[in-house]
């Protein structure tokens, strides 16, 4: 992946802070990718762009003991729950597998991340990851949603972002790469009413236009299986 001079300022942009866990916070993570992912506690991990570290402390708090976290940026080496640094590799992924010693993985998670790619580099991505997963692997990604008008601002909110994702596309990568997409899934935040108000809203809007998206929310989640 090309170096982008806006990466330089990322960490002040994105205003770096150690995540705490909670109720709300493991809710979140369960919702949209345990259960979707069918992940269990014995599987390995793999999260690609970790950032600051979450999903790795949802990991550790989960009971699961064999998973690795890799990012480019060394400032997060820093900022990573205590608990996690230790799972944190620094470093480009491609260059890590090309050194074929990470692995296998049950499940590769990347969270807001394969639109820093672009569509080739995303498909090589994919392809180099194969031979570290184990069989019936998967890989769970989270992306803004470019069929949803609401995913507009995440997408162009970061100038880093090279590829805007819908479901249709997710597939056709996949498919290039042999994996198979087995759910497509929004991605739903905020408080009960408010999730009530935006299925209801969707739903009118579903009803009133001629061509509606297949994902309203600003952002899906994809399971691929290998």
């Amino acid at each position: 992946m090309p170096h982008s001079p806006f990466y330089d300022s990322y960490a002040s942009f994105k205003r770096y802070t150690t995540p705490q866990s909670g109720r709300k916070q493991a809710a979140r993570f369960d919702r949209l990718i345990w259960q979707p992912g069918a992940c269990q506690a014995d599987h390995s991990f793999l999260e690609i762009g970790c950032g600051t570290g979450a999903f790795l402390l949802y990991l550790s708090e989960k009971g699961c003991l064999n998973f690795h976290g890799i990012d480019l940026d060394p400032a997060l080496a820093d900022v990573l729950p205590v608990q996690t640094r230790d799972h944190f590799i620094c470093g480009d992924i491609r260059a890590e597998l090309a050194q074929r010693t990470l692995g296998p993985f049950d499940r590769i998670v990347a969270l807001d991340v394969l639109e820093h790619f672009t569509a080739d580099e995303a498909r090589g991505l994919l392809l180099d990851l194969k031979p570290h997963m184990t069989l019936g692997g998967r890989v769970i990604v989270k992306v803004p949603n470019a069929s949803s008008p609401w995913g507009l601002q995440y997408q162009n909110g970061d100038l880093t972002h090279r590829t805007a994702f819908t479901p249709s596309s997710m597939d056709q990568l996949a498919q290039s790469c042999g994996f198979k997409v087995v759910a497509v899934l929004p991605v739903r935040e905020g408080s009960r009413r408010r999730m009530i108000t935006d299925r209801l809203a969707h739903g009118f809007l579903s009803w009133a236009l001629l061509t509606p998206p297949p994902i309203w929310t600003a952002n899906f989640v994809a399971v691929l299986e290998v």
